[in-house]
């Protein structure tokens, strides 16, 4: 089998080659089937047998997507093998590999972090992302909407430190630290309220109802933002999609 082969093979399907879809949904069940272990507190046999092959799986899919560098990057270099290791889906991959290697588990053990280990094989879910074509549309999204998401995160940071700074210093008894500000003036943005922290004057009171009144605007500008990108997208790929069907039909009609 050429190496070709084995890209269009392990690429996300398109709907026109049936080995890719099977291999596309095969790996969707070993993501989902290596997450089970981290529903348990204590690894059992079984457990250990679950994650070690779907790790073996993670391990030769990386590899096989490592040596077909060259076709996804469309480079006939080396610079395509040494450029993909460092790809936020390769970052990914190798993320969700490394802490079920017992090397790299034994040490972390000695460092008295193996629990922090065992959480990063949470980033396995989005492995997945590569196989949904919702998830491509989504990374489109934030692609095309970065400087306006960005520009609304400056906005909700630069909201947080303002409202923390009056609020520490309007109730010094309240917050002992700045940091509970930050985090009284977070919790507040995004309307939460836990109640763990909170003013106890009437000068605060009224200063955390201002607080959540805009916070529910700040926070509603990115979802707003990400709708309407993700309903632009929507459209796009049925254009697209109306597009190929016409051009097949007129192709079967000559």
């Amino acid at each position: 089998m050429s190496r070709k082969r084995v890209y269009q093979i392990i690429e996300k399907s398109e709907g026109h080659d049936s080995v890719s879809a099977v291999y596309d949904y095969a790996m969707i069940v070993v993501i989902i089937a290596s997450l089970v272990p981290l529903a348990f507190k204590v690894d059992t046999k079984a457990l250990q047998i679950v994650d070690k092959v779907t790790v073996t799986i993670f391990i030769f899919d990386y590899l096989l997507r490592w040596i077909t560098a060259d076709y996804k990057f469309e480079e006939k270099s080396v610079k395509s093998f040494l450029r993909y290791p460092f790809s936020m889906m390769a970052l990914i991959d190798l993320l969700s590999i490394l802490p079920s290697l017992t090397i790299i588990n034994s040490g972390f053990k000695v460092l008295r972090v193996l629990r922090m280990i065992r959480a990063m094989r949470v980033l396995r879910v989005f492995k997945a992302m590569r196989y949904s074509k919702s998830f491509e549309i989504i990374g489109n999204v934030l692609r095309i909407s970065k400087d306006s998401l960005i520009a609304v995160c400056c906005l909700a940071g630069g909201y947080i430190i303002v409202s923390a700074l009056i609020i520490f210093n309007v109730e010094p008894d309240s917050f002992n630290r700045f940091f509970e500000a930050i985090y009284w003036a977070t919790v507040s943005l995004t309307t939460v309220g836990y109640g763990d922290i909170y003013p106890v004057s009437t000068l605060g009171r009224i200063i955390t109802m201002f607080s959540s009144i805009f916070g529910i605007a700040i926070v509603a500008l990115p979802a707003g933002i990400i709708t309407a990108g993700y309903m632009t997208e929507i459209e796009k790929v049925k254009k697209a999609e109306k597009e190929e069907m016409e051009s097949e039909d007129t192709n079967q009609t000559q």
